[in-house]
């Protein structure tokens, strides 16, 4: 498949992601977008990435603009130097994607992209390469640590004292400062699993393997939490004290909770529960951050001093007001981070004197599941969605065992709600030939239950 935008930036095989192939898409993001006149350029830890970020400063000099270089860091460390600067940034980083696949994410001075920008860029490429004078490329070593300082100040140094929390480093950007914060917020930490070799932790589906590892490491090492992040840290991962993964979009709304906020906007395909915990206002959006975000920033045009935050179902938290953390301010982050929603609901268990698990079990009982088929493609993808959404008769026959429908929601993919409660969401990647699978249900096992029914009767439709 060839490179191109998905949900959160542009995607492609790193055989494909050729160094002319980069400075297209740079020199288009630079002539399409405001950048304050510097860029700062960040990367994760796969292979590939270095090597295409000396493609996109070298490519960005010599448009006469300066870059600003912060190294290997997580996403949100990167946006928020570049924001606070009133700087563009790019993030070499294919998330949670195999390591033969590589992208890149755009921030405007202002934040993540949108999708106008992203049509801007798509319009600008082909553009021949500027005959400025080369800019100058400096060091910004500092973005780490002001990332780290933005929660240990605002949460305080005791906020997670007498907890002991694993860290499964594998290859994440921030496996190093994630022991930092934890450290410093008063937990004792474990160190787990360090890996040389990039591993594509998808936090939205953990494979059997990875659950198991989980779970064994909180009994051999009495563990409180496990956490972790996917491989550019702006995706959660906690389990509980059994290893067993508190899904992303439950982390949202503890988070979302915690901080007092009252607008809620998440993806359709997040669990509903959200909408059964008393906010305000919960806004239902097509999946991927810059959807997200655009909801955000129609509900503060509405009401300027709504306390407003979003999420995504993989756990991705994106604040938008200024909030009270225990020990100081958090500033607004409108960009995807995983920090927050890891540190708020491990803080909130510890205020309430109760595990992790337990806090959990407080919520509306709404389960969520979700996994997906690898290799196949978008438009085969799109197809069946097409003839599922358009023929009530083959979608009848598809979940002939779901019993009668209750709704069916078009907003991103096909998501049908059954009148049992139980519902069902088939979507095409935004970023990977993958097809995707979400259920809900009022029982956890019932959820995963019909993740793997349906994949497996997607596996044998589409062979």
């Amino acid at each position: 498949m060839a490179p191109k935008f998905g949900t959160s930036g542009l995607r492609g095989l790193v055989v494909e992601l050729t160094p002319n192939l980069i400075a297209d898409y740079t020199r288009a993001f630079l002539a399409a977008c405001p950048t304050g006149g510097a860029v700062h350029v960040g990367w994760d830890l796969r292979p590939s990435s270095p090597d295409i970020a000396a493609v996109v400063m070298a490519t960005a000099r010599a448009e006469g603009i300066v870059v600003k270089t912060a190294g290997a860091l997580p996403t949100p460390a990167l946006a928020l130097a570049a924001m606070d600067s009133g700087h563009a940034a790019i993030m070499i980083t294919g998330s949670h994607i195999p390591a033969d696949r590589n992208g890149l994410k755009f921030y405007i001075p202002s934040g993540e992209i949108s999708k106008a920008d992203e049509e801007g860029i798509n319009a600008n490429l082909g553009r021949a390469p500027a005959t400025a004078e080369e800019a100058a490329q400096e060091e910004t070593p500092g973005a780490l640590s002001a990332y780290a300082a933005r929660y240990v100040e605002a949460f305080g140094e005791t906020v997670l004292s007498g907890l002991k929390i694993g860290i499964y480093q594998h290859s994440s950007v921030a496996r190093d400062v994630m022991v930092e914060v934890v450290d410093a917020l008063g937990a004792e930490t474990v160190a787990l699993k360090r890996s040389d070799v990039f591993i594509p932790v998808d936090t939205e589906a953990l494979d059997p393997e990875t659950r198991s590892m989980l779970a064994n490491w909180c009994a051999e090492n009495g563990l409180d939490a496990v956490i972790s992040t996917d491989g550019d840290a702006d995706r959660p991962m906690v389990s509980d004290a059994k290893g067993r993964v508190v899904p992303g979009d439950v982390l949202g709304a503890l988070t979302a909770r915690w901080l007092e906020a009252d607008v809620i906007c998440t993806p359709v395909s997040s669990n509903t529960l959200v909408m059964e915990m008393g906010f305000e206002k919960v806004v239902s959006t097509k999946i991927g951050s810059p959807f997200v975000i655009a909801a955000m920033e129609a509900a503060l045009a509405d009401a300027p001093a709504a306390r407003v935050a979003g999420y995504e179902a993989n756990g991705g938290f994106l604040l938008g007001f200024k909030a009270n953390g225990p020990a100081g301010k958090l500033e607004p982050l409108m960009t995807r981070d995983c920090l927050l929603p890891i540190l708020a609901p491990l803080a909130a268990a510890k205020a309430a004197e109760m595990p992790l698990a337990d806090l959990v079990a407080t919520l509306p009982p709404r389960f969520t599941a979700a996994d997906r088929i690898a290799g196949i493609e978008t438009d085969i993808s799109k197809a069946f969605i097409a003839k599922l959404t358009d023929d009530a008769g083959a979608r009848a026959a598809f979940f002939a065992d779901m019993g009668a429908e209750d709704t069916v929601d078009t907003i991103d993919g096909l998501r049908t709600r059954f009148e049992s409660g139980d519902v069902v969401h088939l979507r095409p990647s935004g970023n990977a030939p993958e097809f995707r699978c979400y259920a809900e249900s009022a029982h956890a096992e019932r959820a995963e239950e019909l993740v793997t029914a349906y994949l497996e009767k997607l596996g044998r439709e589409l062979g």
